[in-house]
C-alpha cells in the first residue's frame, strides 16, 4: 500500500512552546521590542548616562536651514568564549549616512593595526615571557571632539522634559558619524604621544615606549587595547594614567580579542575561532552534515550542479564567503580555497559547489587554529606562485607565508595583477611580494 510516509507527504508535526523565556535569544531590533526586557533598558540607562557624563551634546533650538540627523538605539549581547552572556550593550548610534561630504565631515579614515602585527605580538610577548593586558575603552568614540557643527535629534523617549523640542547640537563624536573613528583615533593617539610612546613607522597603530630600561609596547584596535612590557610596575602607571582621561575597563590577561579565543597552555598560546566558526555553519543550514578532508577540489566533477538550495542563492554566496575571510585569521589552510570563492562573488555561477565543501572541511575542524610556540625569533619567509591559475584571465596566483621560528606570523594568497608569460615570471613575482612582506615585518 502507498501511504503518505513512503511518498514523503506527511506534514511536520508543530509543537507549541508555552513557556516564556526571560531573556530572547536573539537581539532586539526596535526600541519597542528592547523596553519590554528589564535588561535592556538598563543597558540603555546606562549608555544615556554616559553621553551625559561626556557632555557629548548641547540642548539648541532648531535651526531653519541645517540639516538634522536622526538616531537610533542598537542592542547587542556580549558574550563569553564559552557562548555566555557577558553583558548586554545598548548604542545610541547616530544616522551617518544623511551626512554630506564637505559640510558635515572631511576626513574620515582612521588606521587599525594589521592581524600580522597582533601575531608578532604575541610572539615576541611569548619570547621574552611577558604579560600582555587586554584593555577596553568604554564609550571609546564619545572622547573624540568635533569641529564640524553637526545637528541631531533628541532620542526617543529621552527627550528633555524641559526642552522637549530642542535639538542636539554634538560636542563629540557619536557613534554611527562619518568622522568619528578618525576623531576617536586622533584624540586617543595625541594623549599617547604626550606620555611618551611613539608610533611605529610600519603599523602606525603599534605604539613604543623606550626610557632607560622599561619597554612597553601598546596596540590599539579601534576600542580593544593590548599592552605589555618588561616591567609591571611601569605597566600599572602608565594605565593609571591613561585612566584619567579615558574610561578604561581592565579585562586581565588577553583570552578573548576581536572574536579570536585566546588560551595559555605552557609557554605557548592557542588562538582559535570556534564559536565563530559553527555559526557560519548554522547560517549555511550545514549544521548535520559530514566533515570533508579536503577544503577545494582541484578539478570540479562535470555536470556537477550546486547541491544546497541555501547556497545556490547568490546573496547567501556572498554572506557566507564575506564571513569566511575574517575565518582565515586563525585558519591559513582554507585561505586558497576562500580566494578562488571570492573571486566569482559578483557572478555565482552553479559550478561553485566547492563552497559546501569549504564548509563541510570547516565543519570537521572546529577546533582548529594557530599555535604560538615559545623558541627563537628567526625570521623565515617561503614563497610559492600557481602559474596561469585562473584560465579565463590568464592570470596566476601568488602566494607567501612567514614563520617567526616554527610561529606562523603572516600569509596571503592573492591573484596577480598582471599575466605572467613563463611559470618562472609568476614565481619571480610572488618572490618581490614576500620579499616587501619579510622587509615591512622586520
Amino acid at each position: 500500500m502507498i501511504t503518505r510516509t513512503k511518498t514523503g507527504l506527511l506534514k511536520p508535526t508543530y509543537r507549541l512552546n508555552l513557556l516564556h523565556n526571560k531573556i530572547s535569544q536573539q537581539d532586539p531590533t526596535s526600541y519597542t521590542e528592547a523596553n519590554k526586557l528589564l535588561e535592556w533598558r538598563n543597558a540603555m540607562a546606562v549608555e544615556f548616562l554616559a553621553l551625559q557624563k561626556q557632555d557629548t551634546w548641547q540642548l539648541v533650538p532648531a535651526p531653519s536651514s541645517k540639516q538634522i540627523l536622526g538616531c537610533k538605539w542598537t542592542f547587542r549581547k556580549k558574550l563569553h568564549a564559552d557562548g555566555t552572556v557577558a553583558r548586554f550593550k545598548a548604542r545610541l548610534v547616530a544616522q551617518g549616512n544623511q551626512q554630506e561630504y564637505g559640510l558635515d565631515y572631511v576626513e574620515t579614515f582612521s588606521p587599525v593595526a594589521k592581524l600580522p602585527t597582533i601575531r608578532v605580538l604575541f610572539t615576541i610577548a611569548l619570547h621574552h615571557a611577558w604579560k600582555i593586558h587586554q584593555l577596553d575603552v568604554e564609550n571609546a568614540f564619545l572622547h573624540g571632539d568635533i569641529q564640524e557643527t553637526v545637528y541631531m535629534k533628541q532620542p526617543n523617549r529621552f527627550e528633555d522634559p524641559v526642552y522637549p523640542n530642542h535639538i542636539c547640537l554634538l560636542r563629540k563624536a557619536l557613534y554611527g558619524l562619518k568622522q568619528a573613528p578618525r576623531k576617536c583615533y586622533t584624540t586617543l593617539c595625541n594623549h599617547l604621544l604626550r606620555l611618551g610612546f611613539s608610533p611605529s613607522k610600519a603599523d602606525p597603530y603599534i605604539l613604543t615606549f623606550h626610557q632607560g630600561n622599561t619597554k612597553m609596547f601598546l596596540l590599539v584596535y579601534v576600542d580593544d587595547i593590548l599592552i605589555t612590557g618588561n616591567d609591571e610596575d611601569a605597566i600599572s602607571m602608565f594605565l593609571h594614567q591613561l585612566n584619567q582621561t579615558f574610561a578604561l575597563k581592565n579585562l586581565g590577561p588577553a583570552n578573548h580579542f576581536l572574536g579570536i579565543r585566546i588560551q595559555y597552555k605552557q609557554d605557548n598560546y592557542f588562538m582559535s575561532q570556534e564559536s565563530y566558526a559553527i555559526s557560519i555553519i548554522q547560517q549555511a543550514n550545514l549544521i548535520n552534515c559530514n566533515s570533508a578532508a579536503n577544503p577545494s577540489c582541484t578539478k570540479l566533477p562535470a555536470g556537477h550542479t550546486m547541491e544546497s538550495a541555501t547556497l545556490s542563492d547568490h546573496t547567501t554566496y556572498r554572506k557566507i564567503t564575506g564571513a569566511l575571510q575574517y575565518l582565515t585569521i586563525t585558519l591559513p589552510d582554507i585561505a586558497y580555497a576562500v580566494n578562488m570563492l571570492s573571486q566569482h562573488m559578483h557572478a555565482p555561477q552553479e559550478d561553485h559547489i566547492f563552497l559546501k565543501r569549504l564548509i563541510r572541511y570547516i565543519k570537521g575542524t572546529t577546533d582548529f587554529g594557530l599555535p604560538i610556540m615559545k623558541l627563537g625569533l628567526n625570521l623565515t619567509n617561503y614563497s610559492d606562485a600557481d602559474w596561469v591559475s585562473d584560465p579565463i584571465t590568464r592570470k596566476s596566483t601568488s602566494s607567501y607565508c612567514t614563520f617567526l621560528d616554527t610561529t606562523l606570523v603572516s600569509w596571503i594568497v592573492k591573484k596577480q595583477t598582471t599575466i605572467s608569460r613563463s611559470s618562472t615570471e609568476s614565481e619571480y613575482r610572488a618572490l618581490a611580494a614576500s620579499t616587501a612582506d619579510t622587509i615591512w615585518l622586520k
